[in-house]
Order: C-alpha cells, then structure tokens, then sequence
C-alpha cells in the first residue's frame, strides 16, 4: 500500500516525480496523511509541525535555492525513509501560558518590547524562586536543544546540548546567560512597557501589558522527525554557503 503524504513548501514540482518514484501518493483534499514532507527550509519545517501536529515530518531542502549533497537528495531521501533507514527524532516542545492563551514552538519562545524604541522592565522567576528583580532591555529567549543554533546563538554566540536556555537580549546590565534542567520552569513578569511573545516563526502573538506574566517551560509533547541529520548537514550547508557568496559577487 502507497503511504499518503502531503507536500508543503516550495516549488513543489521538483520533487513531485522523486514522491512518484519511490511509491508513494499524495493524499486526496480531505484525507488524512500519514507523512508531512515538507520542501524548504526550517521555517516551512516549524510551519507544517503547528498546522499538522503529531504527524510525523520529513523534511527536504528546497534545491531551488539551496543545494544539497549527493547522498541528500529528495530521490534518495525518499528511497532511505521506504526502507526504514531513516532516523526518527523526537523534538520537545515548548510552552508559554499566558493569561491571553498558550503557544507552542520546537525553536524557542520569544519575550520582546512591543515598542522598538523603548526597552521593557521586567522580572524573572526560575522553579518559583526569584532569579533577577528588574531587567531592562528588549527581552528573552527561552531556547531548546534544537533552537539553540538558532536566535539564541545570536544573542550569547553559543550553543548548548542538555536542558534548556535561557538569553537575555541586549540587557542594560550584564545579565548571564543560563542553561537550565529541561524541567525547569521561568516565569517572566512585566514591570513597565508592553511584551510580545512569540513561538518560532508563528505569525501569532500574545501581548503582555504591566503586571502580566508567561510560563515558559519544555513539555512531554514532541515533534516527530525523520531524516533531521541529513536536513542539517554540514556538506549541504557548505554548499548553500558557497553560492550565496557567489551570487552576492555577481550582484
């Protein structure tokens, strides 16, 4: 039996005779697949997990704009997940709970000023005991393993491999960076300004005005992922490099 997929991204066409190839289908409108496959980048990875939760992902380079090394190319990515080569990974998520509801992320969750032009007081609280009773400057970032090679790499120009992080982006005063047990629990409290908080690249956000506060913590829920090594490779992104460069020499 074929398995059912659904293909999100871009330029979907390029991989549409790679899906044929290796015997798979697209699912029918209405039908429910067995697989994500998503043609991209991470963005459309983080985007098909919040449209599609607790649907397995296979995530795919988009060779339009970004080309991959032999051994990771769509047919024989396919050809490795239908023999069962494929790792699975299982992702944690996220959590940040407000008062105006929840939203979930695999990267991280952001706490930032609402107003560029104007940094935010706030507090912060680790397991229920006070950490720091007033910060000022744009905000936080609550990071997961996975996350970190991402803005929380920006902020502290390093990454971690156990728990949960914790950055404080551009802070008047030194503030340290944490890494945290991953069942730690930071509860962020507004003191002056207003905060939005955000989840990976969801378009949806929560505002927080002064006295409010957000729960950020890792959960039990996680995203499952196939193949997440091969869509991280170093070779592809050697590659990806290498024509940026040369097509920023040509502009």
């Amino acid at each position: 039996m074929k398995i059912k997929i659904k293909l999100l991204g871009k330029n979907l066409d390029v991989i549409r005779s790679a899906v044929a190839a290796c015997g798979m289908c697209e699912c029918a409108p209405g039908e429910e697949p067995e697989l994500i496959v998503t043609h991209g980048g991470d963005g459309a990875l983080l985007g098909a997990e919040r449209e599609f939760p607790g649907i397995p992902k296979l995530p795919l380079r988009d060779t339009v704009t970004a080309p991959t090394c032999a051994i990771h190319q769509a047919e024989k990515i396919f050809a490795a997940f239908i023999s069962g080569e494929l790792v699975m990974t299982k992702l944690p998520k996220l959590r940040a709970s407000t008062s105006a509801g929840l939203l979930y992320g695999i990267n991280d969750l952001v706490v930032n000023t609402a107003e560029p032009t104007s940094a935010l007081r706030y507090r912060v609280s680790i397991d229920g005991e006070l950490h720091a009773q007033e910060v000022v400057g744009d905000g936080v970032c609550f990071s997961s393993i996975h996350g970190s090679t991402a803005y929380y790499r920006s902020i502290t120009r390093g990454i971690f491999k156990v728990g949960v992080g914790l950055a404080f982006s551009n802070s008047t005063e030194v503030v340290d960076h944490l890494v945290l047990p991953e069942n730690s629990v930071v509860t962020v409290e507004i003191l002056r300004g207003e905060a939005l908080v955000m989840a990976d690249n969801d378009p949806c956000k929560l505002r927080l005005a002064v006295g409010d506060k957000v729960i950020l913590q890792q959960t039990a829920e996680t995203a499952a992922i196939f193949g997440l090594d091969g869509f991280m490779c170093p070779e592809c992104r050697y590659l990806r490099h290498h024509l940026l460069s040369a097509n920023e020499k040509r502009h």
